[in-house]
């Protein structure tokens, strides 16, 4: 919906379109640029006609609040990880999910950018979600307060997830207590104790401060971390088409922006963790890698009546395709 009442078609290409596009990290982060980005490219592109209003930091809604509120026309404009479509019905997505499943950016890029990524976003349509693009975020590394080197590190710790079946069950595979909890509450869930731990990116780590609060981050690169730029359906069919044309331009370009900067912004707040002294940064070795993968894998397997079989099949195909391991 807009940010107001629809007018008849003519009256509404002289308003100002209003995006109100919501988000759950901060703007120092790859999502947050891509935002800020997609905000100026569309604002130029219509000459003024869209004003796209962007809210980080969960300002508006938390992480289970706002796909309600973009799907009821209180906000246009959502990136929410991919994670998030699998509370609404659509669980095929928490393929991203799956440990180990992308064995490098390659195999990703073709799934997101050919027909699976395509696939997966028709099926939000009838939630009444249109499916612009998908933004990298990068390879996920794990935080606490001791080291987690060993898959034994794991036993018995409270470790924070999103609301994911699939990352539920990897860490119940590690014999931790997995819990879910919105993002704006993990830093104080780790002051307090009420979780030992995490999974995330460095730059929302780094961007969020956790690493304030957790001694320990192991470089593991088990999981990956990507979201899914979405827009109100009805709302975008009521815009005029060469509007429609102009945001989707804005789009492409912004999301060719932030895919590049993901990896760099995500080196560079590794970088300053390291820097801050308040957290050890270690690497698996490849024998502690392997342990990680055994232990992990069998996820796949118990996860395929939920995401899918041929799905799951389908990104081992494009695997196999560009000869990656």
């Amino acid at each position: 919906m807009l940010a107001f009442a629809l007018p008849a078609a003519p009256a509404l290409a002289q308003q100002t379109i209003v995006i109100k596009f919501s988000h759950v990290v901060a703007n120092n982060t790859p999502k947050g640029k891509g935002a800020e980005r997609f905000k100026q490219l569309a604002e130029e592109r219509t000459k003024g006609r869209v004003k796209v209003e962007v809210y980080p930091n969960s300002q508006l809604y938390k992480d289970k609040e706002e796909l309600e509120a973009l799907q009821l026309g209180a906000v246009q404009m959502l990136a929410p990880s991919l994670a998030k479509f699998g509370p609404l019905g659509v669980k095929e997505y928490e393929v991203f999910d799956l440990p180990y499943i992308f064995p490098n950016r390659a195999v990703l890029a073709r799934v997101t950018e050919g027909p699976i990524g395509q696939g997966l976003f028709r099926k939000l349509e009838t939630k009444g979600i249109k499916g612009l693009a998908y933004w990298d975020n990068g390879m996920k590394v794990m935080t606490a307060n001791k080291p987690l080197h060993k898959v034994d590190d794991f036993r018995g710790m409270k470790m924070r997830i999103q609301s994911s079946k699939v990352l539920d069950e990897q860490f119940r595979a590690l014999k931790a207590n997995p819990q879910v909890l919105a993002f704006s509450e993990v830093y104080q869930a780790m002051q307090t104790g009420v979780v030992d731990g995490s999974e995330n990116t460095p730059s929302n780590i780094y961007s969020q401060k956790v690493h304030e609060v957790q001694s320990q981050l192991t470089v593991s690169d088990h999981g990956y971390i990507g979201y899914a730029v979405i827009v109100n359906k009805k709302f975008w069919e009521s815009l005029p088409p060469d509007v429609r044309g102009q945001l989707e331009s804005a789009m492409k370009d912004a999301t060719r922006y932030a895919n590049a900067i993901a990896q760099q912004e995500n080196e560079d707040a590794l970088a300053a963790i390291k820097a801050s002294g308040k957290t050890k940064v270690y690497y698996l070795t490849d024998a502690e890698k392997a342990e990680w993968r055994k232990a992990l894998l069998p996820v796949h397997k118990s996860m395929e009546s939920r995401v899918g079989k041929e799905l799951i099949q389908e990104i081992y195909k494009e695997t196999a395709n560009l000869g990656a391991k």
